[in-house]
């Protein structure tokens, strides 16, 4: 029969107590008990005890791992936070995009506009005129035909009505698809200037607006030939006493002079003189006159004066 007793050895003078035979898969360890050398296969695992400044670990005695610094933790890539966008920045990003692509919308539909051969001006109207006709602003206007109603200007209307002296100046107003509508402010007659045998009408210019041979037919004041020039004063002086009456006191005025810009005279169609002084205060000059004109006449006191040079104390005699 096979004996049990496991082999015992003395260790020799040279042998090393902490020695290990590697047998197969296990290692057999040294262990140092009551100077008794055993040998036995061990089942547990080898674990390499790390190096620690040469230090030796003791047989029987488990070594101790070292401490050493931690190494920092880099983030997993997979584990990065995000925290979530702001919802006022949303909102605010979403609005300037809206307004972005409306204002694209609207940039692309003007343009359509301004060139689309559907707006072009196919009708021009004209009101305002008494002194022209409003064939003779259509005509002036003609080039305008065809061409889109957002390309036309107001100061395009002006330039082209420039030749015709009796504008002042015009206005417009687009009516799509294809009408333009222009408002014509004239010049307004003040006087007529006798020219060889005809009589010219002027405004407070002195701007020429045409001419008649018939005295009769233009209800305006004859400027007597002493202030016949439009360039001398006292032609500017009577020029802005007419334009200061309302329509119907001018209607009955028969002729106008000065002796002096201080001294503006008018004369009424029935023989009656009105003494209206210098062009001072001429609005309240001209509202005291036409009270004096709508006075009844009193036939056992007539009037032939009529002075309104101190506006504020005008009398007749």
């Amino acid at each position: 029969m096979a004996s049990t007793r496991k082999p015992t050895y003395k260790p020799g003078a040279n042998a090393s107590p902490s020695a290990s035979v590697r047998s197969g898969t296990g290692s057999l360890k040294a262990r140092e008990s009551s100077g008794v050398i055993s040998a036995q296969r061990s089942l547990e695992p080898e674990v390499s005890a790390p190096a620690s400044a040469g230090k030796v670990a003791k047989p029987g005695k488990t070594a101790k791992p070292t401490k050493s610094a931690k190494p920092e933790k880099s983030p997993a890539p997979g584990n990065v936070i995000v925290f979530p966008e702001p919802k006022g920045r949303r909102k605010r990003r979403a609005v300037v995009w809206t307004v972005s692509i409306v204002a694209a919308l609207v940039a692309v539909l003007l343009a359509g506009a301004v060139y689309s051969p559907v707006l072009a001006v196919r009708t021009i109207t004209v009101d305002g005129t008494t002194i022209l006709t409003p064939d003779a602003v259509q005509k002036a206007l003609s080039d305008l035909e065809g061409k889109p109603l957002p390309q036309v200007s107001e100061q395009e209307i002006n330039e082209l009505l420039k030749p015709l002296v009796q504008v002042r100046s015009a206005t417009m107003e687009a009516r799509p698809p294809s009408e333009l509508l222009v408002h014509v402010n004239e010049r307004v007659p003040v006087a007529l200037l006798k020219q060889g045998e005809s009589y010219v009408m002027v405004d407070v210019d002195g701007v020429q607006l045409g001419a008649t041979k018939d005295l009769s037919a233009v209800a305006l004041p004859l400027i007597d030939a002493g202030a016949g020039a439009t360039n001398t004063e006292l032609f500017k002086a009577i020029a802005s006493v007419l334009d200061t009456l309302p329509a119907d006191v001018l209607a009955r005025m028969s002729t106008a002079s000065a002796a002096s810009a201080d001294a503006v005279e008018l004369k009424l169609v029935d023989g009656k003189t009105v003494v209206w002084g210098n062009a001072e205060d001429r609005e309240l000059k001209a509202k005291a006159l036409e009270a004096l004109l709508k006075m009844p006449a009193d036939p056992k006191v007539p009037v032939n004066v009529y002075d309104v040079s101190v506006p504020r104390h005008p009398f007749t005699k």
